[in-house]
């Protein structure tokens, strides 16, 4: 009994020193992440055993990603939970932490939009605060079709600031050519429907109406 509690306890507790902690070893079936002996954390940095395999440093570098992106969500949901539980106080806490606090909001904003049952666990907190001012049928075929074709952040807000300028105001191009841009008002089951051809012809929606259109019109005279 006595070795069964030893056992348990050294299992819970992480391997502290006097300058940092190490992270506590971590095992699944396919990936061996890094053992208590080859990382030492602290507040500024980082430090790595000599003679690492590389395997092991890619999967540190991986790992530190996720923990990264994940603080976001984290802090986020730990800000909405405050606002809930301590509506009077929450506020006081958080100024007695160093945490900014309108960065907390921004957080909590995009947390707030996306319950954990939609947000994506293959995109990044950040491909999620791009579509956050859209509908909910909006972040969701973006963020689907983002993870479908592997976009980062910065071609997920290409792509988006494409379509919506393509539905802006008429306006001059610098070579003098007048370039006029429609503005369309759909249903939104029609867009739905537009947006699931697009995507079996693995184009964006609206190079897809550009080529329907095209196709429609028959070639130039």
């Amino acid at each position: 009994m006595a070795k069964l509690g030893r056992m348990e306890s050294e299992r819970n507790t992480r391997t502290k020193t006097a300058t940092g902690t190490r992270l506590p070893e971590q095992r699944s079936k396919r990936t061996r992440l890094l053992s208590n002996d080859n990382v030492l954390t602290k507040r500024v940095s980082l430090q790595i055993r000599e003679g690492i395999p590389i395997r092991d440093w890619r999967d540190l570098g991986q790992h530190i990603h996720i923990l990264t992106d994940s603080s976001s969500w984290w802090l986020g949901d730990w800000l909405l939970y405050g606002q809930h539980q301590y509506p009077r106080r929450y506020q006081e806490a958080v100024e007695q932490t160093s945490l900014d606090y309108q960065t907390l909001r921004n957080y909590a904003w995009v947390a707030r939009r996306f319950p954990p049952s939609r947000r994506h666990a293959k995109l990044s907190f950040q491909h999620h605060a791009e579509v956050a001012p859209l509908s909910d049928a909006e972040q969701d075929n973006w963020l689907t079709i983002a993870e479908k074709r592997n976009w980062s952040r910065n071609e997920l807000r290409r792509r988006i600031r494409e379509q919506r300028e393509a539905f802006s105001e008429p306006r001059e191009v610098t070579n003098g050519h007048s370039v006029v841009q429609l503005t369309m008002n759909i249903a939104d089951e029609k867009k739905q429907r537009w947006q699931q051809a697009a995507d079996k012809a693995e184009q964006d929606l609206l190079s897809w109406i550009l080529s329907v259109l095209d196709n429609a019109a028959g070639p130039e005279n």
